[in-house]
């Protein structure tokens, strides 16, 4: 799986990452091309066994999800 550091981002590039709503699309865009999609997840408070994922195992799939994406372009 691969990660990102919010801290090794540019400030508005981090603040953009971090208030993305669930379900919320980020279009991923380079040289006017679209390079791939980011969907947000729900955030959790608390971890209950019949709870939703976690924010970190949301992370985790909205970044899988990016890497799946970016494969199947390239």
């Amino acid at each position: 799986m691969k990660r990102i550091d919010l801290d090794d981002l540019p400030p508005k590039l981090a603040a953009l990452l971090t208030s993305v709503e669930a379900g919320e699309e980020v279009l991923l865009v380079q040289s006017g091309a679209v390079a791939g999609r980011l969907t947000g997840g729900v955030r959790e408070t608390a971890a209950e066994p019949d709870a939703p994922p976690t924010s970190e195992e949301a992370a985790k799939e909205i970044f899988e999800q990016f890497r799946s994406i970016m494969e199947d372009e390239f």
